[in-house]
């Protein structure tokens, strides 16, 4: 004949609604076996007949409570154990001195409840310090873990974390470290949280964090020759590598390493060389390997700047890169015509047509003026056109009307008109010497020897009788 035990079990008080089911079948003939969750026990007898004796012991970060350490098998007419088995918990605060422990948060792996307020004390050998290894930190924001460097809430504090965090470890300078652990009593959206799970240990006392490995396909550089406290440490990679993980690491008060050693792994791809604007792009490789094409299209009334296929290709001594620079999508505008030379001028870079943004100069010939804009542009539009008129080249006046003053203020000058007076005296004065020379000789003939100058009379004595016949005249033609 057989037997059957069924036990249910809560998983806690912060989860009230939450059981679990164990049942087992036994001979009548014997007592079952003992269960105990969290930790495991040892037997005399592996058949639990009368008089068997069970000892208890809770894995690392619980204690036994509820029940004793052991049992044993009685009445050999009904087997039963004198005792129910005891229950292991994980504990709020205690103290710790074992070379290795575990630290728990409260009811673990059961969620903690609201208003905890724990204090751990770890403490090992005065010529060591302890290692906290966290392997799982997972609270909520609101609640928080603090470790503090000695043996009270007084000490320095290592470290103050909130919400999750993924696993990290911490050294303390000495042999003592504390830990403590504070959820928020009145957050009324408290919800399960996993809670925490540390593993320490106690490490040989020094005034240097460890020795970091060699990365590969990379080198390093330090601040200080021996990684003291403050340390900083550098690391790099040879060209076609890229860096994985942290490239600075610090040597903490603590002295342990800010992050993990990063690695050097080879660049097999190009970066995203991202999207266009007013536009599109076609990809053949989401990861953009070494080979991989990314066409670029505009949308509708835009034009490719640039070209518009791009692929990535290998570099023997660096990263993969894109064989150009990404397009850009402008507005599509139609071109200006030329607007014309003007009559006696010239313009530069002349063809029939002008793209929008292009610009336009003009000159003049020797002897005429530019009138208007010099450089005109072609301003975008539909249609685009030209800034301002084209200018025109009209004769340069002002230069003519130089020369002209130039012969103006030749013969104004005083210098010019002594010397035009002196070729006028030398020209005149002769001849008024002459008039004067034969006015005298006539005013002196006439009046003083009352002769005539040139030998005949200006009166006549003679009369002349009137002619009363006429005389005869044969005209000889």
């Amino acid at each position: 004949a057989q037997s059957l035990i069924v036990e249910l079990i809560s998983e806690g008080p912060a989860t009230p609604l939450i059981l679990s089911l164990r049942y087992e079948a036994f001979d009548e003939n014997r007592c079952y076996e003992p269960f105990l969750a969290h930790g495991n026990f040892s037997t005399s007898d592996p058949l639990y007949r009368t008089g068997t004796i069970v000892e208890f012991a809770c894995s690392a970060g619980y204690i036994l409570e509820q029940g004793p350490s052991a049992i044993e098998c009685i009445d050999s007419r009904d087997p039963r154990w004198n005792e129910s088995e005891p229950t292991c918990k994980a504990l709020c605060g205690g103290e710790l001195s074992e070379p290795t422990g575990v630290v728990l948060s409260p009811d673990w792996p059961q969620s903690y409840g609201k208003g905890q307020d724990c204090v751990w004390g770890i403490r090992v050998q005065e010529e060591k310090r302890v290692l906290l290894d966290i392997e799982i930190l997972n609270i909520r924001k609101s609640d928080v873990l603090t470790v503090f460097d000695g043996g009270d809430l007084t000490a320095r504090i290592l470290g103050q974390y909130l919400g999750p965090h993924p696993r990290f470890s911490i050294y303390s300078s000495g042999p003592a470290v504390t830990l403590q652990f504070q959820s928020d009593p009145g957050d009324p959206l408290f919800g399960l949280s996993q809670g925490f799970l540390v593993h320490y240990k106690e490490v040989p006392q020094n005034d240097t964090c460890p020795k970091l490995p060699e990365v590969e396909f990379g080198w390093r550089t330090a601040s200080h020759t021996a990684v003291i406290r403050g340390t900083v440490v550098t690391y790099q990679c040879e060209p076609g590598y890229d860096i994985v993980g942290s490239d600075i690491l610090t040597c903490q008060w603590d002295l342990s390493w800010s992050n993990s050693p990063p690695t050097c792994q080879k660049i097999i791809n190009c970066a995203d060389p991202g999207e266009i604007s007013n536009g599109k792009r076609s990809i053949t490789d989401r990861h953009f390997s070494i080979g991989s094409h990314v066409q670029y299209f505009c949308h509708e009334g835009y034009v490719v700047e640039g070209s518009t296929t791009l692929t990535c290709y290998n570099r023997d001594t660096g990263t993969p890169k894109w064989s150009d620079r990404v397009p850009k999508c402008v507005l599509k505008y139609e071109p200006c015509l030329n607007p014309g030379v003007p009559e006696n001028g010239y313009q530069t870079l002349y063809k029939h047509h002008y793209q929008a943004g292009e610009s336009l100069r003009f000159f003049c010939y020797e002897g005429f003026e530019l009138i208007g804009e010099v450089t005109i542009t072609c301003i975008p539009g539909h249609p685009s056109q030209w800034s301002s008129q084209p200018p025109l080249c009209k004769v340069a006046y002002e230069e003519l009307l130089d020369d002209r003053k130039l012969e103006v203020t030749q013969t104004t000058d005083p210098s010019h008109q002594r010397e035009s007076g002196n070729i006028a005296l030398a020209i005149f004065l002769p001849i008024i010497l002459v008039i004067l020379l034969i006015g005298g000789i006539y005013i002196y003939y006439t009046k003083f020897q009352g002769q005539s100058l040139f030998g005949f009379s200006f009166s006549s004595s003679h009369s002349y009788s009137p002619i009363t016949v006429e005389s005869d005249f044969n005209n000889p033609l």
